[in-house]
C-alpha cells in the first residue's frame, strides 16, 4: 500500500486515515488512554504542516522526500492496529506498544517539524527566487511572501504546579548573575523539568527581565541547528526572510542580531536536551553578557552550572495528587487511609502524582482499594502502569547496548529501598560480574550519575579521594521508582533463565518458586536476598551454581549464612550488609572457606570472627573491606597462618571497626598486600612492628585514627610505598626518621596534623610530588621546599568537615554514615540531632 500511496497528494490521504484509526482507537481502547490522547494531538498539530508539504509537492517534485514519511505513517496504521488486539490483562505487551506508540509520536513529529521544514526552507528559497525573477519581469511585488517558521513563544504551564516555588526562585536568581551564560535543570524522567521552566517563562519578574525576548525549542533526540537558527533569526527580524549560506554563517547573523540589542537581555530554553546534543550548545553559546540559554536534561552536563531537581515533598505530592485524582469537583469520598497508600505508591514524582490521580478520578473505591493492596504488598505501580513505566523506560534506551552500563543499572535494585549503596560495592561488582578494570567501573559509575539514573553523595569533602581510587566516603542513593523500574527489568523473563535474582522477604515470605527450588536450577549471575528482623532463617535449599555475586541484605542482631552457599563454585563477590543498629552475630562463616574462587568480601556491621582459625585456603581472595564491624578478634593469632589461608590477598580496607585497639601481627605475614585501608578507627593506638615486612605495599591509609600516637620506625622498610595518608590522626606527634628511607613516595596526606614534627630526612623523598595539608602544618614544609624540586605543596580541607545532607532523604538508623565518627549509637536518632 505505501508504494501506491508514494506520490505527493497521497501524503494527506494516508495521513488522514492514520488520524481518523488513532481518534477511534481513543474511543474504543481504554488501556492507551493518554498515549491515544498525546498521539492525536501530535497529529492534529501537525496537520497544517501535512497540507503545506503537499502545496509543495504541487510545485516541485518531492516523491523521494515524502516517500519516508508515507512509510512512517503506513507502520504507525499497522501498529494501531496491533494496538486494538491486545487484551487489558496483558500488562507486560501493553508497557511494550506504549513504547512503540511514543516513539511512532516522536518519529512524526520529528519528520514532519523538522525534517521537511528542512526541505521546505530550501524550496521557498527555490520559490522565492522564481517569484523574484516573475516580479522584475511583469512588476510584481513579494513583499508580502514570507515563510511560515512556527513559534518560538514558551507553551503554558499546566493548570497546577506546585512545589516549585523553591526552585524556581533559585534559577531566577541564577539568571541574574553576571559570568553564568548556561544554565542547567537536570532531574529523572517525569520529575518535572519542562512544568518548572514553562512556570519560569511566564514569571512576572523573568518576562519583565527579559521582555519579549524569551525563546522557547523541544530539543529532544534529534534537533535541528538550521530549524532552530530559521526561527530565531525570523524572530528577531520579521521584516525579512532568513538567508544564510552555512549553519557557520547563520550561528554569526544571530550573534550580530543579538549584539545590535544590546540594551535587551535574551533567554533561550532548550528543552529535553539529550546526551550528545552538547554540540548544539556550544554552537549556540556566545560570550554575551545579555544573553543566557536555559537548557531541561535528563542528564547532568558537568561543564554547565547545574540545578538538580528533587521529588516533591510530602504536602506537595498531596497537593498535586488530590488536583488530578478529584478533578471536576470529583465528590466521590475515598477513605483518607487508601488516598495516602496509593500516593506513596508515587514516590513524589510529578509524573506518576499526575498519572495515577487521572487514571483512579471518578473510579469506584474497588479499584482504589486494589491499588493500595497491591501497595502494600511491595507491588510497584509500574506493574498496573504502562504509561510511567515507558515514560521511564526511555531514560535507558540511551545505555550503550555494547557496554555493560545498563548491567550496572540493573544490579543496583539488588540494595534495599532508600539505601545509601556504598559505590566501593557496585565497583567491586562490576569489576567481577563484568570482567571491567576498576576506571572503567567508576566510568559506568559516572556515566549513570550524568543521566540522573543514581546520586551520587559524597559524605565528607576529599577532592582527592576519587583520583586515588578511595571511595569509602561515596556513595549511592536513587530515586524508589528507578529502583522498581531495574527491579521491572530483572524480573521479566522466567526466574530459571533471568540473569539477577532479587528477593525481598518479610518474615518467612519468601516467593513461591523459592520453596520449589529442588525442583528446577537457577541460572542466575547475580543474586540479592533481602530480609528483615522476622526473619527466622528458615532458607530452604536452592540450586544457584552460577551465581557470581551474592548480596546479603538483612536486619537482625543474629544471622545464619545459607547453607547453599557452599555449592556456589563461581561466587566471586560477597556482600554481606547489615542495616540494623546493632552489629550482627554470625554462624555458618565457616562456608566462606569453601567458596574456591571467591575474589572480593565485603562485610558491614558484623562480629567477625578469626580470620585465620580455619586451614582452609582462600586462594583466590584479592580483597577484604570490613566497615563498622567488630573486628577484635578478626586479627587475633589463629590456628593458621594468615599468610597461608590468604596467599594472595593484595587489599584489606578497615573502616569505622571501633572496637580496633590494635594490630595483630599476623595480619604482617599477608607480603602481597599492595593497599592497607584503616579509616576512622578511632581507637587504634599502635600499629604492628612488623608492618615493614609489607615490602609489596604500595598504599597505606591511616584517615581519621584519631588516638594513633606515632608511626612504627620499620615503616622505612615500605620502599614500595607511592601513597601514605595520616590525615586527621590527630594525635600523631612522632614520625620516625625512617620515613627518608621511603623513596618512591608520591603523595603525603597530614590534614589536621598539626602536632606532628616533620624530620629533617624528609628532603630524601625526591619522587614526593604533592604535600596536602592544612595551613597550621603547612609552615613546617617551607624550611624543606627548596631540597624537593618536584614538591607541590597544597592545602586541602580538614576531613572532619563533612556535606550535611537532607536528612529527609537519608534517614538515620543508628550507626550513621553522618555523624563524624560514625559510631555505633543505642537509639535510632543521629548525633546532629543534638
Amino acid at each position: 500500500m505505501a508504494a501506491d500511496l508514494a506520490g505527493g497528494a497521497a501524503v494527506g490521504a494516508v495521513f488522514g486515515e492514520l488520524l481518523s484509526r488513532v481518534v477511534e482507537a481513543g474511543r474504543t481502547v481504554a488501556m492507551f488512554g493518554d498515549t491515544w490522547k498525546e498521539l492525536a494531538s501530535t497529529l492534529s498539530s501537525i496537520e497544517p504542516v501535512i497540507k503545506q508539504i503537499e502545496s509543495f509537492n504541487k510545485v516541485f517534485d518531492k516523491e523521494q522526500e515524502t516517500k519516508q514519511l508515507v512509510e512512517i505513517i503506513g507502520k504507525g496504521q499497522k501498529l494501531v492496529g496491533k494496538c486494538c488486539k491486545i487484551r487489558g490483562w496483558d500488562l507486560i505487551r501493553k508497557a511494550y506498544y506504549v513504547k512503540k506508540l511514543q516513539g511512532l509520536n516522536k518519529s512524526i513529529e520529528r519528520f514532519c517539524l523538522i525534517d521537511m521544514q528542512t526541505h521546505q526552507m530550501r524550496d521557498m528559497k527555490k520559490m522565492l527566487v522564481e517569484i523574484g525573477r516573475l516580479s522584475s519581469k511583469e512588476g510584481f511585488s513579494n513583499s508580502k511572501v514570507g515563510v511560515v517558521v512556527g513559534s518560538c513563544k514558551a507553551p503554558q504551564p499546566p493548570e497546577i504546579v506546585v512545589g516549585f516555588d523553591e526552585p524556581l526562585n533559585l534559577l531566577k536568581m541564577k539568571l541574574s548573575k553576571d559570568g553564568v551564560s548556561v544554565i542547567v535543570v537536570s532531574g529523572p524522567g517525569g520529575s518535572g523539568k519542562t512544568t518548572l521552566v514553562k512556570k519560569l517563562c511566564q514569571d512576572e519578574h523573568v518576562k519583565e527581565k527579559f521582555d519579549n525576548n524569551i525563546f522557547y525549542f523541544d530539543v529532544s533526540k534529534a534537533p535541528n541547528l538550521e530549524v532552530i537558527l530559521n526561527r530565531l533569526l525570523h524572530v528577531l527580524d520579521p521584516s525579512g526572510v532568513p538567508e544564510f549560506q552555512s549553519v557557520e554563517d547563520g550561528l554569526n547573523q544571530l550573534k550580530d542580531k543579538i549584539e545590535h540589542r544590546a540594551m535587551d537581555c535574551m533567554l533561550l530554553v532548550l528543552d529535553d536536551v539529550w546526551s550528545g546534543c552538547e554540540i548544539l550548545v556550544d554552537k549556540l553559546m556566545f560570550n554575551l553578557s545579555n544573553y543566557k540559554i536555559l537548557i531541561t536534561s535528563r542528564f547532568a552536563f558537568r561543564r554547565f552550572n547545574t540545578y538538580h531537581l528533587k521529588p516533591l515533598n510530602d504536602d506537595n505530592a498531596m497537593t498535586l495528587f488530590r488536583h488530578s485524582a478529584f478533578m471536576h469537583n470529583n465528590k466521590r469520598r475515598i477513605p483518607e487511609d487508601i488516598v495516602n497508600k496509593v500516593l506513596e505508591s508515587c514516590k513524589g514524582l510529578p509524573l506518576a502524582l499526575t498519572v495515577v490521580g487521572k487514571s483512579l478520578c471518578g473510579q469506584p473505591v474497588a479499584l482504589w482499594r486494589k491499588q493500595a493492596k497491591q501497595h502494600s504488598k511491595g507491588q510497584s505501580i509500574l506493574h498496573s502502569n504502562a504509561d510511567i513505566l515507558a515514560y521511564l523506560e526511555s531514560s535507558l534506551d540511551t545505555l550503550d547496548s555494547r557496554s555493560a552500563i545498563k548491567d550496572c543499572f540493573l544490579d543496583l535494585g539488588s540494595f534495599p529501598e532508600n539505601h545509601r549503596i556504598p559505590a566501593a560495592a557496585l565497583i567491586d561488582m562490576w569489576v567481577e560480574l563484568y570482567e571491567l578494570d576498576e576506571d572503567d567501573a567508576i566510568i559506568n559509575l559516572y556515566k549513570l550519575s550524568d543521566r540522573n539514573l543514581i546520586n551520587l553523595v559524597l559524605i565528607r569533602k576529599d577532592d582527592q579521594s576519587e583520583v586515588d581510587d578511595h571511595f569509602n566516603d561515596q556513595f549511592v542513593t536513587q530515586h524508589d521508582l528507578l529502583r522498581e523500574l531495574a527491579i521491572y527489568h530483572s524480573g521479566l523473563d522466567p526466574v530459571e533463565k533471568r540473569e539477577r535474582i532479587i528477593v525481598e522477604g518479610s518474615g518467612n515470605n519468601f516467593p513461591n518458586w523459592w520453596l520449589e527450588g529442588k525442583k528446577q536450577q537457577l541460572g542466575a549471575r547475580l543474586l540479592s536476598i533481602s530480609t528483615d528482623e522476622t526473619f527466622s532463617f528458615g532458607w530452604g535449599y536452592i540450586q544457584a551454581p552460577e551465581v557470581e555475586v551474592l548480596v546479603l541484605n538483612f536486619r537482625t542482631r543474629n544471622y545464619m549464612l545459607p547453607v547453599f552457599m557452599e555449592k556456589m563454585d563461581k561466587l566471586k563477590v560477597l556482600i554481606l550488609m547489615n542495616n540494623g543498629i546493632y552489629q550482627a552475630e554470625l554462624s555458618n562463616f565457616w562456608l566462606l572457606y569453601s567458596l574456591s574462587n571467591l575474589k572480593r568480601i565485603r562485610l558491614e556491621k558484623v562480629s567477625v570472627p578469626s580470620l585465620n582459625a580455619s586451614s582452609s585456603h582462600l586462594k583466590s581472595l584479592r580483597k577484604i573491606s570490613l566497615v563498622m564491624c567488630n573486628i577484635s578478634q578478626a586479627f587475633e593469632k589463629g590456628t593458621t597462618k594468615m599468610s597461608d589461608v590468604f596467599p594472595n590477598l593484595s587489599e584489606i580496607e578497615i573502616d569505622y571497626c571501633d572496637d580496633l585497639v590494635e594490630l595483630g601481627e599476623g595480619l604482617c605475614d599477608l607480603v602481597q598486600l599492595v593497599k592497607l585501608s584503616i579509616t576512622n578507627c578511632h581507637k587504634l593506638r599502635t600499629l604492628p612492628e612488623g608492618i615493614g615486612k609489607l615490602v609489596n605495599l604500595d598504599v597505606l591509609r591511616l584517615t581519621s585514627c584519631t588516638e594513633l600516637t606515632t608511626l612504627p620506625d620499620t615503616i622505612g622498610n615500605l620502599s614500595r610505598l607511592t601513597i601514605l595518608d595520616i590525615s586527621d590522626c590527630l594525635s600523631i606527634t612522632y614520625i620516625p626518621a625512617r620515613i627518608g628511607k621511603l623513596y618512591n613516595l608520591e603523595k603525603l596526606y597530614m590534614r589536621g596534623c598539626s602536632g606532628c614534627n616533620i624530620p629533617p630526612t624528609i628532603t630524601n623523598l625526591q619522587h614526593l610530588e604533592e604535600v596536602i595539608c592544612d595551613e597550621e602544618t603547612a609552615y613546617q614544609w617551607e624550611s624543606f621546599q627548596s631540597c624537593l624540586a618536584n614538591l607541590k605543596q597544597r592545602l586541602g580541607f580538614p576531613l572532619v568537615q563533612i556535606f550535611l545532607l537532607d536528612k529527609q532523604s537519608f534517614p538515620c538508623h543508628g550507626g550513621c554514615l553522618l555523624c563524624p565518627s560514625r559510631r555505633q549509637l543505642e537509639t535510632s536518632s543521629c548525633l546532629f540531632d543534638s
